[in-house]
C-alpha cells in the first residue's frame, strides 16, 4: 500500500495485557521499554524535605487481565496521531489501568477493534466515555472519536465443550457504541486511517496448513436459536504501520487466523518491506508443541527484529521464541511503554 506513510517513531502504551512484570528489563536493546518501579514511583512525588523524593504506591501499579488494549501513537515530525487498539475484557479493568497510567485519552482519535471477542471489546463503552470526558476537559469536545469495526458482529460467540456450548458475553452493540457519541465506521476491506499513518487489514488469508483457527469455536444466531461452527473468526483484522529505516510493525489482537498468516499478509500489504516487529497475541497458549515449533520457525524466516508477544501467546511459545531467536523476544507486560 503506497498510501502508508513512513513514521519517525512509534509509542505503544499497554493498558491491558495478561501479564504484569514491573521488575524485569527488556531482553531486546533495540526496543526502549519503560513502566518499571522507577517510573511508577515518579507518579507519586513527595514534597521537598519529606522522607524520600517519591513513593512507590501500590495503587499506581496496573493489574493484569485476560485481554488486550494498547494505545498506539504514530509520530512524523511534529505530527502525532493516536489509535486505541482494543479495549480489554471489562470496563473496570480499562478504567483502573488507564487512570493509574495517567493515559492521555484525549489524544485518542480512532478506536480499532481487532475482532468481536469480549476480552477485546468488553471495556469499549467505558473507554469511549473516558475518551469523551478527557476531550471535554481539554476543550476538544468537538473531536468525535471514530470506532473502526467489522460489520459482521456476532450475536454471541462461544465454544463447544463435553457438556455443551459455553457462551461468551455479548460484545457491545453498534447502538450502544454510538450512544456514547462516538462515530461508528463499519469496514471489512483494507483501508488506512489517521492520514495514512496506520493501515487496517481486511480478512486475513489462510495460507499455512497448520494455523486452523479457534479450536471448538462457535457462533450463536438469535434468529435461528442455533449455534454454528466458527473456527475462522473471519472478522479478525490487524493494524500495521511503517517505521522509517526499520520496516513494518504489525499489531495483532489474537492471531486466530495465525500469526504467520497475519505477518505474511502485512508484508504483502506493505509492498514486501521488511517486517520489523509483531506486537500482540499469537494465540499459542493452548497449542501443541508442533504448532508452536512450526509457527516460530516460519516467523524466523520473516527475519523480524523483535517479537513483542503478549495476551494469548502463552509462556511455552515465548520460551520457544527466545530459544530459537535469542534476543528477539520482548514480552508485553501491562503498564509498559515501548518506543520504536
Amino acid at each position: 500500500m503506497t498510501n502508508l506513510i513512513e513514521l519517525d517513531s512509534l509509542e505503544i502504551l499497554v493498558i491491558i495485557d495478561n501479564e504484569l512484570d514491573p521488575i524485569s528489563a527488556s531482553p531486546n536493546p533495540s526496543i526502549e521499554q519503560t513502566g518499571g518501579f522507577g517510573e511508577i514511583a515518579q507518579r507519586a512525588p513527595l514534597p521537598p524535605g519529606d522522607r524520600a523524593i517519591a513513593e512507590l504506591r501500590m495503587d499506581n501499579i496496573c493489574c493484569s487481565a485476560h485481554g488486550l488494549s494498547v494505545m498506539i501513537t504514530g509520530i512524523r515530525g511534529s505530527e502525532r496521531h493516536t489509535l486505541l487498539f482494543d479495549t480489554g475484557p471489562e470496563e473496570s479493568a480499562f478504567e483502573r489501568n488507564a487512570r493509574r497510567l495517567r493515559a492521555e485519552l484525549a489524544q485518542v482519535e480512532v478506536v480499532h477493534l481487532s475482532h468481536w471477542h469480549r476480552d477485546h471489546s468488553g471495556g469499549m463503552i467505558q473507554a469511549l466515555r473516558m475518551i469523551h470526558a478527557a476531550k471535554v476537559a481539554a476543550g476538544r469536545e468537538r473531536d468525535r472519536v471514530v470506532v473502526d469495526l467489522h460489520p459482521a458482529r456476532p450475536d454471541f460467540r462461544g465454544m463447544t465443550t463435553s457438556l455443551g456450548p459455553v457462551s461468551l458475553e455479548a460484545d457491545p452493540s453498534f447502538d450502544e457504541i454510538e450512544a456514547t457519541g462516538a462515530k461508528v465506521v463499519k469496514c471489512d476491506e483494507v483501508h488506512t486511517v489517521l492520514e495514512d499513518m496506520f493501515l487496517v487489514s481486511g480478512e486475513i488469508p489462510r495460507l499455512t496448513d497448520y494455523e486452523q483457527g479457534v479450536k471448538r469455536g462457535l457462533r450463536y444466531d438469535t434468529k435461528t436459536g442455533q449455534w454454528s461452527e466458527d473456527m475462522r473468526i473471519a472478522d479478525e483484522r490487524f493494524v500495521m504501520c511503517k517505521l522509517k529505516d526499520k520496516g513494518l510493525v504489525m499489531f495483532t489482537g489474537c492471531s486466530h487466523a495465525g500469526v504467520v498468516n497475519a505477518s505474511r499478509e502485512a508484508v504483502r500489504l506493505g509492498d514486501n518491506s521488511p517486517l520489523y516487529a509483531v506486537f500482540g497475541g499469537y494465540h499459542l497458549a493452548d497449542a501443541d508443541a508442533d504448532l508452536i515449533a512450526n509457527t516460530v520457525s516460519d516467523l524466523q524466516k520473516l527475519k523480524p527484529s523483535s517479537l513483542i508477544a503478549g495476551h494469548c501467546t502463552g509462556w511455552r511459545a515465548k520460551f520457544e521464541i527466545e530459544k530459537t531467536m535469542p534476543g528477539k523476544l520482548v514480552p508485553s507486560f501491562v503498564g509498559s511503554k515501548f518506543v520504536l
